[in-house]
């Protein structure tokens, strides 16, 4: 598929999101609709849990501390963030920055499901367990980081959320070394 016709695509799906007015309890709690940012044609997707605060007021995903720890993270594999896709599960800021809920998770899904096949990545990075969990069902984030597994096609590499290393230093080195497999994984 042709990049103008994803990037179509993908506006269309933004647009689909809020005419369907997923989650209104949360939209109306949030400043904008935070639906992804990258190219279309990338060859990996990032998936986070959901906006926070600095995403909610700039409309984009992961550009806050994570985000930083993100693009440098990047940029050691070779990669910048215009090369890939980054999103979240879910498209609107919870309050407070707490975690989203099961039933927030579940009305994206679908809606994240259309956005991966649209990009059609050789590779999802799940970020964090929340994210994980979308796609890994069942598993526990301490025992499946850093090991590809395909389902439906797709090959889905699970990794502890950047902010896990900005609030606990030694786990910094764990996503580094599992960041540095997807080179070899796209």
């Amino acid at each position: 598929m042709e990049s103008g016709n994803k990037k179509h695509l993908l506006d269309k799906l933004s647009a689909t999101i809020v005419g369907d007015n997923v989650c209104p309890e949360l939209r109306s709690g949030a400043t904008q609709l935070v639906f992804g940012d990258g190219s279309h044609d990338s060859k990996v997707v990032f998936i986070g849990e959901a906006p926070g605060k600095k995403e909610d007021e700039m409309g984009k995903p992961f550009i806050g501390a994570s985000g930083k720890l993100l693009n440098e993270m990047l940029e050691k594999i070779g990669l910048t963030r215009e090369e890939v896709y980054i999103t979240n599960i879910v498209k609107y800021r919870p309050p407070e920055n707490r975690d989203p809920s099961k039933k927030e998770k579940k009305a994206f899904l679908p809606y994240l499901k259309q956005q991966i096949s649209i990009i059609a990545p050789k590779l999802v990075v799940t970020l964090g367990r929340h994210s994980m969990d979308c796609f890994l069902p069942g598993k526990k984030i301490s025992e499946a980081h850093g090991v590809p597994e395909k389902v439906d096609g797709i090959t889905y590499l699970p990794l502890y959320h950047p902010a896990v290393a900005l609030y606990n230093g030694s786990m910094r080195q764990t996503l580094m070394n599992d960041f540095h497999k997807i080179p070899d994984l796209i």
